[in-house]
């Protein structure tokens, strides 16, 4: 995905603000087993951001976690960020504790160094255009992370629709027309990106979730309304979807569509070296 293919990402989430919630089935599961998962880490923020926050469903669930924390919702698509304040009731706002809304690319964040205790990302940063964007979105939140920090986060890995590629492959469409799949990142390249960053010890984990749709047309609107089908399906011609919907397999009447869902969480620890690479040695007394 180019910074081009990024920019258009970027309108589709943008004209997909209204509709998002509708069609959100998946990104609200993942956030339900994301935020169990924060049940097993001790941690009491006193500050949080969710990156990538959509209209708001993660932020709302951090804050109902943390209700002594600063909330912040990170998009950089606007209208994202004015659902998020429409749906922060009357009395959060009467009391001050909507959403701080930031409208900002991960990758350069408007937020001072070490300001944040923990970043909470559901199913965004895979629409980084290629890895070194990845790369340096870690790097990012690791500046904006305080010693002791955590990032949170779900994404999409590289078995996601595996059905659609199986279909194109029976096909030929997927070298006719230049179309592939999103290459998502395996979990092991993704903590190996972390330690690159500097966090510690990172956590990786995946799981497969099934969708199920009746017709590749109710497939498609789902895309359209979350404002991912252009990401999803490229610039996949009408003539040549048809071929690809043709030979996607149904089970038991339904199309099926698989999302590798890869987990991670990492810390943000004391630095080990120096700025100018000398290594840091701590000394406790007993």
């Amino acid at each position: 995905m180019s910074d081009n293919s990024m920019m258009s990402t970027r309108k589709d989430f943008s004209a997909a603000a209204a509709s998002y919630d509708s069609a959100a089935v998946l990104a609200h599961e993942v956030g339900l087993r994301l935020a169990d998962r924060l049940d097993c880490v001790k941690i009491a923020p006193r500050r949080f951001a969710d990156i990538g926050c959509a209209t708001g469903d993660g932020v709302r669930a951090l804050m109902r976690r943390y209700p002594e924390a600063l909330p912040l919702a990170v998009d950089y698509a606007a209208p994202m960020l004015a659902a998020v304040q429409d749906r922060a009731g009357l009395w959060t706002r009467l009391r001050g504790r909507a959403p701080r809304c930031v409208n900002a690319d991960v990758r350069a964040l408007p937020l001072a160094a070490n300001s944040l205790d923990l970043v909470w990302s559901n199913l965004m940063l895979h629409w980084l255009p290629d890895p070194p964007a990845l790369q340096a979105a870690f790097a990012e939140l690791h500046r904006v992370l305080a010693e002791g920090g955590l990032l949170h986060f779900a994404l999409l890995g590289p078995d996601t629709l595996k059905e659609l590629r199986t279909a194109a492959a029976k096909v030929g469409t997927e070298v006719s027309a230049g179309w592939t799949a999103p290459a998502f990142l395996d979990m092991h390249d993704i903590g190996d990106m972390l330690m690159a960053a500097g966090f510690g010890d990172p956590v990786m984990e995946m799981e497969m979730l099934t969708l199920t749709y009746r017709s590749p047309r109710s497939f498609l609107a789902d895309q359209r309304h979350l404002g991912v089908r252009n990401g999803l399906l490229g610039a996949l011609g009408w003539r040549d979807a048809r071929r690809i919907f043709a030979a996607w397999e149904r089970v038991e009447g339904v199309l099926p569509a698989r999302f590798e869902i890869v987990y991670g969480h990492a810390w943000k620890v004391a630095p080990r070296t120096a700025p100018d690479g000398r290594a840091i040695m701590a000394f406790h007394r007993k």
